[in-house]
């Protein structure tokens, strides 16, 4: 059994995963870490031995674990990692904020991240998964991070560290990022309300937003540039190659592909995650049969398969 270090915040061995993702599937952690602060998260790395896995987690708005849970320490950010301060144009929020709350406060004082509004999660996987939407990305406002490395020790982090990506970063293993500042455009705080409410009402038209999901399973097969920019010259939706291919809809077990909108997998109620993950493999497979294309995951996928899987 593994030694795990004192720390002033809390450690729950065999936490239940399925109860903090959005698709309410997950075996059971080996332990679950709240870090009171910075200094309690950096001190626990330091003192945990190297050999543990470690594994930081947002709010589970796009992750499936698996049904055999995981053997690892995840790592779990509370309200001491969630302040949201401005300065001018810049945003610097703890990563456990709400992308929708720091857009909001980001609007209320005249700065426009509204592209953060409608995105599920919170500020530490948006910047990690170079999180977009409206054609912004992460990597269009970011000015730099911090984060906390595997060792222990607290560093920043710029652009050109993190590498960003379509949908990713080059984040190192192990280590997690408690902090992050954002430079927007200025904006008159009405319109970028009314901005954000019209964004609202056209996802809630468009997805299933009251159904357990989380949010688009496989990235658009298109080109990027490297800072995770669209190509305008090419222009596949996931959705579209999916509904091509009859999947619109489709079930294995509790898992549908959303009807509403078909690149949405969506848990019905009593969905494992095995269900979900063959149902996401089969609609890779029928889409390759039927045009060629090789869909990615968006979806992290983490965790081992439950023993009699």
């Amino acid at each position: 059994m593994m030694e795990i270090p004192e720390v002033r915040g809390k450690l729950i061995p065999g936490k239940a995963l399925s109860e903090l993702t959005w698709l309410r599937v997950g075996g059971p952690a080996d332990w679950l870490f709240l870090p009171a602060d910075v200094e309690d998260l950096a001190d626990f790395l330091e003192a945990l031995d190297p050999g543990v896995q470690v594994f930081a987690m947002g709010v589970g708005s796009n992750l499936i674990v698996r049904d055999g849970g995981l053997r690892a320490v995840v790592i779990r950010l509370g309200r001491g990692f969630s302040g949201i301060e401005i300065a001018g144009n810049r945003v610097t929020a703890g990563a456990a904020a709400l992308d929708a709350h720091v857009a909001r406060k980001a609007a209320e004082a005249g700065v426009d991240l509204t592209f953060l509004r409608t995105i599920p999660g919170s500020i530490g996987g948006a910047v990690r998964m170079n999180a977009g939407c409206y054609g912004s990305y992460v990597a269009d406002v970011f000015v730099e991070a911090t984060a906390v490395t595997r060792d222990g020790e607290i560093v920043a982090l710029t652009a050109d560290q993190l590498k960003f990506q379509y949908r990713q970063t080059e984040l190192p293993e192990g280590w997690v990022i408690v902090e992050a500042t954002f430079e927007g455009p200025a904006g008159d705080p009405e319109e970028l309300h009314a901005k954000m409410a019209d964004q609202i009402a056209k996802r809630d038209a468009t997805q299933p937003t009251k159904e357990l999901s989380a949010g688009s399973t496989f990235r658009n097969p298109a080109g990027f540039s490297s800072t995770g920019r669209a190509d305008d010259t090419h222009e596949l939706k996931a959705w579209r190659v999916i509904d091509e291919a009859g999947m619109r809809g489709a079930t294995i077990g509790g898992a549908q592909m959303s009807e509403k909108h078909s690149n949405f997998l969506i848990n019905t109620g009593q969905a494992t995650a095995e269900d979900l993950e063959a149902l996401g493999e089969e609609v890779r497979k029928r889409v390759y049969e039927k045009s060629g294309i090789t869909l990615e995951w968006e979806i992290m996928r983490v965790g081992e398969p439950a023993p009699d899987e």
